[in-house]
């Protein structure tokens, strides 16, 4: 069940969308969704769309997750206690967010990332299936989505940009990571599928690979110990991750003579 937060914006009762003020500007809006938007990549990507002049939007699945964005001011839309998995959800969330923008998406992000381990004979049929219907089945529901929106109004011109957040596990499965590798090789190449469908209509879908621990209250805390011994630049600054972002939009923004579709990112000291 979907779950509304409060709202200082009416937001009809038939969707959870939470909205809040935006500057008024004469110029036609542009829109960037975060689906997966925790304290790390997630909350970077708002905060730095927010100050490109984007009306920002984010998804969460826990009820309340979003509460942190929406007391520093980085989002104008929250889509609270939404569940990716459903097909239902996500058609509803870009309806209402397209609400928001004029209908310009011009960015999509899909950020969950799933991550579990265990070893094989300790994996459940019902832990793989999560898993995969979480990094993989909501990656296909978003992107087919971001897609379509953006498809309508692109017209053979450059009209978005899709982002999939892969991991080390997109590229390799580790001993321990049966589930969470299928679900983002998977992933992978869902997004390498829709870049060769999609660049032609204008459309760039790019995959970035995070190969490295990404600071965040989480690995502060529970890591602390090691991070304590390691030096500074030894897990993945967000805010240097949504700089890539921008970088890779703003090729679309350019024209449609030189895109990227993978980058892997990763801390100087990360072995690969």
């Amino acid at each position: 069940m979907i779950r509304r937060s409060v709202s200082i914006i009416h937001v009809p009762r038939r969707f959870l969308g939470t909205s809040f003020p935006t500057q008024p500007t004469s110029k036609t809006k542009k829109g960037a969704l975060i689906v997966g938007a925790g304290e790390g990549i997630g909350q970077a990507l708002c905060r730095r769309f927010k100050l490109e002049g984007y009306v920002t939007g984010a998804a969460r699945r826990s009820p309340g997750g979003l509460d942190f964005l929406k007391e520093n001011g980085t989002l104008d839309v929250a889509f609270d206690g939404f569940d990716a998995r459903k097909e239902d959800h996500v058609k509803k969330m870009f309806e209402e967010f397209e609400s928001h923008c004029d209908s310009n998406i011009e960015v999509v992000v899909f950020n969950i990332g799933a991550n579990i381990k265990f070893p094989i004979l300790e994996t459940t049929k019902r832990k793989f299936e999560k898993c995969w219907e979480m990094a993989c089945l909501s990656g296909f529901l978003v992107g087919r989505e971001a897609a379509r929106s953006m498809t309508k109004t692109a017209k053979g011109d450059p009209s978005g940009t899709i982002i999939f957040t892969g991991a080390t596990a997109s590229m390799r499965g580790a001993s321990g990571f049966s589930a969470f590798s299928v679900a983002k090789g998977g992933l992978r190449q869902l997004s390498q599928s829709m870049a060769r469908e999609l660049g032609p209509k204008g459309v760039h879908v790019a995959h970035v690979v995070i190969d490295g621990a990404v600071d965040s209250p989480f690995i502060r805390e529970n890591f602390k110990d090691l991070l304590a011994k390691a030096p500074s630049h030894s897990i993945v600054d967000p805010d240097q991750v949504a700089d890539a972002y921008v970088f890779l939009h703003n090729q679309t923004r350019r024209g449609r003579s030189c895109w990227t579709h993978e980058m892997d990112l990763r801390p100087s000291i990360e072995k690969w």
